[in-house]
């Protein structure tokens, strides 16, 4: 250099990268890479949503598998609703068929990429079994959601049985018999599953006489279906003594003999 001073490489180095042509992309240049960018987005959107490349092929049920309610029962409920891309699948209204079939409780759908939709269902769990006239039995869960008819009542579940005093169909028009059977069911729902297990029926004389008949020969005169949690606790309690005979009608007051 002329006045004798050695040069920085690193001052070089910066002029050069200032001196050095800058790539810039002409108007024309933008709008094809945003015509091809959106060409690309349009061919995924048309193989995700519109082709048959990720199509339903499988449906996939989890929770169904005795001889009451079956995958392929399932897989019938959601029908055409199954077919198609999987991206577009209603999976509300998936689960809204499946949960119209009586036993289900409750489901749960969603996408299994590529090909499967999957469904779980929660089926109903019987609390009580309601005898009708017709000597069949009606399953009910504890939420008094009816939901199976059968010849004979689910191994260990109680059963439901209006025997009606005549006080009792003499106010039929205050207290109707669907009422007086809903009020049983509640007791059986609330029993706790210690005493459950033992019940095989559930009497209804009226409205305040409700009696369940244990294992044993023991009977439990328990009343209304009011204050279930109490006299539940109570007869809990109780059934610690001998005795054939438990009245928890009066939960403050309960008594037993026999």
């Amino acid at each position: 250099m002329a006045d004798g001073r050695l040069a920085d490489p690193l001052e070089e180095e910066l002029e050069v990268e200032e001196s050095a042509p800058r790539l810039r992309l002409s108007r024309r240049g933008i709008v094809v890479l945003g015509a091809l960018g959106a060409a690309v987005l349009g061919v995924l959107a048309w193989l995700v949503f519109f082709s048959s490349v990720l199509d339903v092929r499988t449906v996939a049920v989890q929770g169904a598998g005795d001889d009451k309610l079956t995958p392929d029962q399932v897989r019938e409920a959601v029908g055409g609703l199954g077919d198609g891309p999987l991206a577009r699948v209603d999976l509300d209204g998936v689960r809204h068929r499946v949960e119209g079939i009586p036993r289900v409780a409750r489901a749960e759908v969603w996408r299994g990429w590529p090909h499967t939709l999957r469904v779980k269902v929660v089926q109903r769990t019987a609390v009580a079994a309601v005898k009708g006239d017709d000597g069949r039995f009606t399953q009910v869960d504890a939420g008094g959601v009816s939901f199976a008819t059968e010849p004979a009542p689910p191994e260990g579940v109680p059963v439901v049985e209006l025997r009606l005093s005549q006080q009792a169909n003499d106010v039929d028009g205050v207290i109707s018999r669907p009422q007086l059977v809903q009020g049983a069911v509640a007791v059986a729902a609330g029993l706790p599953p210690e005493v459950a297990k033992r019940v095989g029926s559930v009497l209804v004389h009226s409205y305040d006489d409700i009696q369940l008949q244990l294992s044993g020969g023991v009977t439990v005169r328990w009343g209304s279906p009011e204050q279930i949690d109490r006299k539940a606790r109570v007869l809990v309690a109780l059934l610690n003594q001998k005795g054939t005979n438990f009245d928890v009608t009066a939960p403050e007051a309960p008594a037993v003999s026999g």
